[in-house]
């Protein structure tokens, strides 16, 4: 299937201030130079905001990401996880239509989508609530026919029970997930045939629909209001979890951990008062450097730093830490300077040198003019 961005777009696109966060996190899992790994969930985390992958949305990871745009279009376009078009406001549908759920009826739920939503898949409704789209094996076929709704399958469907499901999204009802039909879980339809101590005191859902509908919503989005763990993988302490607790030598005290270490520089850069570097209105002799040769910087970071007054590597290379939080101040993703370490890179390109990342961004061509 040929998947192609749509042709409306909108101007701009930014991760909000929670997500943004959120994201910045996420690419420290990855080690140095390897930034590109997080590019599945920041894309992910963009199509939670949005409720679909826009161009600004997936140019926006690639210069958070210092990645080519074709390279992050290859992702988003790959994946069907991705939907690169618009859709419905309250919830997107999605129809298991392969064998077992074909067999048992998906067909007319399709009908059904026709009928409630549009004739055709990836269109919005008239009041732009609901879309949908027929897929290929979500792995319920014990529970066929059924359709994914947001994260959460309804299973056991009949055409009248999802076209009731659809009228409750509809009109702002969240209905609960799981079986339609009365069925606990995946048990047989004609009831337990082993272990039927078990079926007095059950709670009334199976876990994974007990904890979709303790959500209150089980149709919402990541909107980053949530409260965000950024760094699942390291402790409070900022030490990696399941880290070993025993005891070291009095005299060769542990070193700072990378939580730490991010929380004592981002107190240092607090108190570091803005200055001004040298800025210029235009490249010496109209001839600017490369500055995608710099790790992290993409061509609209690039674009931004021209902004600034900031065309050549000597520039760079001379900033301070005052500089450095002037620009920083500036700049739409904060600590990337640190981070991806410009100015280093920057004085080993303006004296002629060339970095590793350098050397890889000309032979593959992705940053080169």
């Amino acid at each position: 299937m040929l998947r192609r961005l749509h042709p409306e777009q909108p101007d701009s696109f930014a991760f909000t201030a929670a997500n943004q966060q959120w994201a910045e996190a996420q690419i420290t899992k990855y080690p140095e130079g390897r930034q590109a790994s997080a590019v599945i969930p920041l894309l992910w985390r963009a199509q939670e905001q949005e409720g679909w992958l826009s161009r600004p949305a997936i140019e926006s990871v690639a210069d958070l990401l210092g990645m080519a745009y074709i390279r992050v279009l290859e992702v988003a376009s790959f994946y069907f996880m991705f939907q690169l078009q618009p859709v419905g406001s309250v919830a997107h549908i999605q129809v298991c239509g392969t064998t077992s759920c074909m067999i048992c009826g998906a067909e007319d739920l399709i009908a059904v989508c026709k009928e409630k939503i549009a004739a055709k898949p990836h269109e919005l409704s008239a009041d732009g609530k609901l879309s949908w789209e027929e897929v290929e094996c979500l792995g319920s076929c014990t529970n066929a026919p059924m359709a994914q709704i947001g994260k959460d399958y309804y299973e056991d469907l009949t055409a009248e029970s999802f076209g009731k499901i659809i009228d409750d999204l509809a009109a702002g009802r969240v209905p609960a997930p799981g079986p339609q039909n009365g069925r606990y879980a995946a048990e047989p339809l004609k009831g337990l045939t082993s272990l039927t101590d078990h079926e007095a005191g059950k709670p009334q859902y199976n876990a994974s629909v007990e904890l979709a509908t303790g959500l209150g919503d089980t149709i919402k989005r990541i909107d980053g209001t949530e409260v965000p763990i950024l760094t699942p993988w390291l402790g409070k302490d900022g030490k990696q979890a399941g880290a070993s607790a025993a005891a070291k030598p009095p005299k060769a005290p542990e070193a700072p951990k990378p939580a730490v270490k991010q929380a004592a520089e981002a107190k240092a850069k607090a108190d570091v008062k803005e200055d001004q570097p040298e800025t210029l209105t235009e490249a010496r002799d109209g001839k600017a450097d490369d500055l995608k040769l710099l790790k992290g910087v993409g061509p609209k970071l690039e674009q931004t730093l021209n902004e600034l007054g900031f065309y050549h590597f000597d520039q760079i290379a001379a900033w301070t830490p005052a500089h450095v939080a002037w620009v920083d101040a500036r700049l739409k993703f904060k600590g990337r300077i640190e981070r991806d370490g410009w100015i280093e890179q920057a004085g080993k390109l303006a004296a002629g040198e060339e970095t590793e990342f350098a050397k890889r961004a000309k032979e593959d061509g992705t940053y080169k003019d």
